[in-house]
C-alpha cells in the first residue's frame, strides 16, 4: 500500500514557475515507478512524465520536453516536479502516481496508487 499526497500548485503567470512535490508513504514507495499526470477541465486524464525507482530513467511527455524536469528523493520518499515556462494550457489538476514496476511508462494502467491531485492554475 502507498499513499501519495500532492503539494505546492497554485496560481501563476504564463512564463512563471512552480514545483509541486508528492509524498509518498508506505512499505513500497522507494520501490515504486512515479509520475506527475494532468486533467484539465473537460479532458482526460494525460501522462506529463515518470520516473524510474532509482531516478536515473525519465520519460517526458512531449508538452513536458525542456519545460518540467522530475526528480525523487528516495531518503525522503519525495517526488518534484519543477515547472518552468509555465503555458496557460498547463492549467489543471496535477496528480502524482505509483506504479509497481520499476520504469516508469506513460499509461494509466501501469499505476496502482493515485494521489487526490493540486491545482496548478496558470493565467495569460
Amino acid at each position: 500500500q502507498v499513499q501519495l499526497i500532492e503539494s505546492g500548485g497554485g496560481l501563476q503567470q504564463a512564463g512563471g514557475s512552480l514545483r509541486l512535490l508528492c509524498v509518498a508513504s508506505g512499505r513500497t514507495a522507494s520501490n515504486s515507478a512515479m509520475a506527475w499526470f494532468r486533467q484539465a477541465p473537460g479532458k482526460e486524464r494525460e501522462f506529463v512524465v515518470g520516473i524510474s525507482v532509482g531516478g536515473r530513467s525519465t520519460l517526458y511527455s512531449d508538452s513536458a520536453k525542456g519545460r518540467f524536469t522530475i526528480s525523487r528523493d528516495n531518503a525522503k520518499n519525495t517526488v518534484h516536479l519543477q515547472m518552468d515556462s509555465l503555458k496557460p494550457e498547463d492549467t489543471a489538476v496535477y496528480s502524482c502516481a505509483a506504479s509497481s514496476q520499476y520504469y516508469s511508462s506513460n499509461r494509466e494502467r501501469d499505476y496502482t496508487y493515485w494521489g487526490q491531485g493540486t491545482q496548478v492554475t496558470v493565467s495569460s
